[in-house]
C-alpha cells in the first residue's frame, strides 16, 4: 500500500542477501522496504493534498488548480493580514523563490494584491471626440483617468474615466515609475550553468546581474492593469495597458483599435497581454492522472476595454482576432497572464490557503534527506540543500538548477544529488561516465571544478554505470516556489533539462502548458528558471539509492 509522502528508495546488490539488520536503535529492518522506517523518530508525512477537480469544486469561483483542503472546515475566499484583505498574489514565472539579485521594492518575484484602505478604481464614464488634445481637460488634468485612441492626427477619441468605490486598481508594467504596483522585467532565456549567468533563481532579467541590458525589453512601460472588488467574492480582472503618471493611456494611429456596436471604443497594446485560463476535468478527488483533473485552457488576448478575443496572426499584427463572447477577462487560481516577455501566474487567496506552503516544502526536503540517498557507485551519502544554501552557492554546485542566481561564487558540494536525465538514476557527482568521442572533443576540461566543467557536463553525453543509458548528467535541485506546486507530494520527478525537482503531478501539468515564446510560438518551460523542457515527456521519474549500512 502507497503512504504519501513516503519515497521508496532501492537497495543495492550488496545488501539484497541479507533480509534482516539490526537498525541504529537496535531494531531489525528489512531491506529493500522504505528507508525512513529505520529510524527511531521518522517525520511524520506530509499532510496529502489531493488535486481538486471541477466536479468536486463547491461553488462557481473555486478553481479546479487548488489542491482539496485539508479539513472540511469553510472559511472565506480572502485572508485577511490586520485589517487588508488578500485578494491573490501574482508571481513570475522563471524564478525559484526570489529574483536573482534579491527582492527589491516593487521589483519582486511575487506580488501580493491587498485591499487597499482607500478606492482607487476607476470605471468609464463617458467619450468625445477632440482635435486638441492639449486643451482637453481630461487629457491635461492628473486627477482624471483617460483613455484616448488615436483616429488621426486631428482626432482623437477620448474615454473618461471615474472613480469606483467598489474596486481596487493594481497596476503591472516595467516602468518604474510612481503608479507601477509591480515592476516586471524581461524574463531571460535559461542557459546552462558557466553559459553566461547563473541561473539560480530563475533565467534572470534582461538588465542582468551587472546592470547592462543584453536586449530591447518588450514589456510595455505600463502593461496591464488589474481591477479587484472590494467585497465578496473579491473577483479580479485584467486589462490591457495601464495608467500613466498623468493617468492617461494612450493609444496612437498605428495601433490596433475599434468601435464596438455599442458604440464604445476599444483597442489592443502593440505586443497584446495574454492570457490563459486553466480547464478542470472530471474525475474526483486525487486518485487520477493530472490530466484527468486539469488541463491546460486556450491563450486568448485581453483589451483594453477587457474583452477577450482569440490570438492575432502574429503578436503585434495589425487585425484583430475574433470576440470569444464565451469567456471574460476574470481571472481563476492558476490563471496565467503573459506580457510578452514575462509570465505571470495568478493564485487566489483561496488557492494559496489549500496549496502547499514554503515550510511544507521544507519538510519535504528535510524527510528526503533524512532517507539518506546515496550514490550507487561511491556509496556516499546525497542531501539536497535548503533555499538558502542553494542562493549561498548560486546553484548547489552547478548542475541546471538552483535557488540563487549566481549572486555568490558557485561551490561544489560532495553531497549535491546529480542524475542522469534519460534514466532517472541518482549519482553524486563524479567525472565518469564520458564516452571517448566525447571526451576526445572535451580535452582539457574533464575533472573541473568550475563553470565550465559544469557547462561541459550539461552539453555532453554522459553514460549512467548503473544502466549504461546515454544522456545529460545535471545536479538536482529542488523547486522552492511554493506557487507553482499544484499538490503537496514528495518530489520524486525532475524536468528537464534543468533538473528542478518537484511533484510528479506538479511535472506533469507544467510539462503539458504552452507558454507564449517570442512572436507566435509556444513552448512547455520549467516554472523555476524558464528552461523550454526536453526530451520525450519534459521530466523524468528520479530513482534514488538507499543505504547500504
Amino acid at each position: 500500500m502507497r503512504v504519501p509522502g513516503r519515497l521508496l528508495l532501492q537497495t543495492s546488490r550488496a545488501s539484497r542477501g541479507r533480509d534482516r539488520s539490526p537498525g541504529r536503535d537496535g531494531r531489525r529492518v528489512r531491506r529493500g522496504r522504505r528507508v525512513t522506517d529505520a529510524f527511531p523518530r521518522p517525520l511524520p508525512p506530509p499532510p496529502r493534498l489531493p488535486f481538486l477537480s471541477a466536479a468536486a469544486a463547491a461553488g462557481p469561483r473555486r478553481s479546479a488548480y487548488a489542491p482539496r483542503p485539508m479539513s472540511g472546515k469553510q472559511e472565506p475566499a480572502a485572508t485577511s493580514r490586520g485589517d487588508a484583505v488578500k485578494y491573490g498574489e501574482l508571481i513570475v514565472l522563471g524564478y525559484n523563490g526570489s529574483l536573482p539579485d534579491g527582492d527589491r521594492g516593487r521589483r519582486k518575484s511575487r506580488f501580493a494584491l491587498h485591499r487597499r484602505a482607500k478606492a482607487n478604481g476607476v470605471q468609464p464614464s463617458s467619450s468625445h471626440i477632440t482635435t486638441a488634445m492639449q486643451e482637453c481637460k481630461a487629457v491635461s488634468s492628473k486627477e482624471q483617468h483617460s483613455i484616448s485612441y488615436g483616429l488621426s492626427r486631428s482626432h482623437v477619441v477620448v474615454v473618461e474615466y471615474v472613480h469606483d468605490l467598489d474596486q481596487d486598481m493594481f497596476l503591472v508594467g516595467r516602468s518604474g515609475e510612481a503608479p507601477v504596483d509591480f515592476v516586471v522585467m524581461d524574463t531571460a532565456p535559461w542557459k546552462p550553468p558557466g553559459g553566461g549567468g547563473g541561473d539560480g533563481g530563475g533565467g534572470g532579467s534582461s538588465t542582468g546581474s551587472g546592470g547592462s541590458p543584453t536586449a530591447q525589453s518588450t514589456i510595455s512601460r505600463f502593461a496591464c492593469r488589474i481591477l479587484c472588488e472590494r467585497s465578496p467574492p473579491h473577483r479580479a480582472r485584467v486589462y490591457a495597458a495601464g495608467f500613466d503618471s498623468s493617468n492617461n493611456i494612450f493609444l496612437g494611429e498605428r495601433a490596433t483599435k475599434w468601435r464596438d456596436a455599442d458604440g464604445s471604443m476599444d483597442g489592443l497594446t502593440t505586443n497584446g497581454v495574454l492570457v490563459m485560463h486553466p480547464r478542470g476535468g472530471g474525475g474526483g478527488g486525487g486518485g487520477g492522472e493530472l490530466s484527468e483533473l486539469v488541463q491546460p485552457g486556450v491563450w486568448r488576448e485581453v483589451s483594453v476595454g477587457g474583452k477577450v478575443y482569440t490570438l492575432r496572426e502574429t503578436r503585434s499584427a495589425q487585425h484583430r482576432g475574433c470576440l470569444v463572447e464565451t469567456e471574460s477577462n476574470e481571472l481563476q487560481d492558476g490563471s496565467l497572464v503573459d506580457l510578452c516577455g514575462a509570465t505571470l501566474l495568478w493564485r487566489t487567496a483561496e488557492g494559496l490557503r489549500r496549496s502547499p506552503t514554503v515550510r511544507h516544502i521544507e519538510l519535504l526536503r528535510q524527510e528526503l534527506n533524512a532517507a539518506r540517498p546515496q550514490c550507487p557507485v561511491g556509496l556516499n551519502t546525497l542531501a539536497f540543500p535548503s533555499a538558502a544554501q542553494q542562493q549561498w552557492r548560486g546553484g548547489g554546485g552547478g548542475g541546471g538548477a538552483g535557488g540563487g542566481g549566481g549572486r555568490h561564487v558557485a561551490r561544489p558540494d560532495a553531497r549535491q544529488p546529480w542524475a542522469y536525465l534519460t534514466c532517472g538514476h541518482v549519482h553524486g557527482r563524479h567525472d565518469w561516465g564520458l564516452r571517448e568521442e566525447a571526451a576526445a572533443a572535451g580535452a582539457g576540461g574533464t575533472g573541473g571544478t568550475g563553470a565550465a566543467w559544469q557547462r561541459q557536463q550539461q552539453e555532453q553525453r554522459r553514460e549512467c554505470p548503473v544502466c549504461r543509458s546515454l544522456g545529460p548528467y545535471v545536479a538536482l535541485s529542488l523547486g522552492c516556489e511554493a506557487g507553482f506546486y499544484v499538490d503537496g507530494e514528495a518530489p520524486t520527478h525532475a524536468l528537464t533539462p534543468c533538473g528542478h525537482v518537484c511533484s510528479e503531478r506538479t511535472a506533469r501539468y507544467w510539462a503539458a502548458v504552452p507558454l507564449p515564446h517570442g512572436t507566435h510560438a509556444f513552448h512547455a518551460t520549467c516554472p523555476f528558471c524558464a528552461a523550454q523542457l526536453t526530451g520525450e515527456q519534459g521530466f523524468v521519474r528520479l530513482i534514488f539509492q538507499g543505504p547500504v549500512d
